[in-house]
């Protein structure tokens, strides 16, 4: 259980941690202070949905074709060791200085219908949440409610450091190099779990 559970976080934090609009709009109105608490809860909850529909879409999948998980299994690990190269490929190019544009106050209505566009509209969010996380979830029955809590927890925790963090990380993500750094410890991440999947 306690195995499913740190699987489960690294998995979702892992994945979270690369760099995209979602993120880069979380941690610009962390950086202005703007509508902050907002947009952690539904950038978490839509996560944990999603991750939910995941890990309880493929328990259901997997009991009725037993050899489904076999296969997810390894598109899985593919899936992994192509995003880790990705992150890694990112890195080599030398990361990307984020800064907030500066302007006034936005709505929170107009920031929320943002930060759900941000979500819902990204084809990569269903990959990773529900595509990855669910057919991972499957190798760790009987504890796949336990993977999934966990993976939601770490979106929670990311999205909330990155938010209400945001302050005090602007002086070390105004330089490209911590971005590069961050690319990096995604990629060994990534690939340290497609290893765990494929030998473990």
């Amino acid at each position: 259980m306690l195995e499913a559970a740190v699987q489960g976080y690294l998995v979702s934090l892992g994945l979270i941690l690369a760099i995209g609009a979602q993120n880069a709009f979380v941690l610009r109105q962390g950086l202005r202070r703007e509508h902050v608490a907002a947009v952690v809860a539904v950038c978490a909850l839509s996560d944990a949905l999603l991750i939910g529909v995941g890990v309880a879409g493929f328990g259901a999948l997997s009991a009725t074709l037993p050899w489904i998980g076999e296969v997810m299994r390894w598109a899985g690990v593919a899936f992994l060791l192509v995003y880790g190269a990705l992150r890694f490929r990112a890195a080599a190019k030398g990361g990307e200085a984020l800064r907030p544009a500066e302007g006034d106050v936005a709505p929170l209505r107009r920031v929320i219908a943002t930060a759900l566009l941000l979500t819902w509209a990204n084809p990569h969010v269903y990959l990773d949440t529900v595509v990855l996380i669910g057919s991972i979830a499957a190798q760790h029955a009987p504890y796949r409610l336990v993977f999934g809590i966990a993976a939601a927890l770490a979106s929670l925790s990311f999205f909330a450091a990155l938010g209400f963090g945001a302050r005090a990380l602007a002086p070390i993500f105004a330089r490209p190099a911590a971005w590069v750094w961050l690319e990096v410890g995604v990629g060994v991440t990534m690939w340290a779990i497609a290893a765990g999947l494929a030998f473990g």
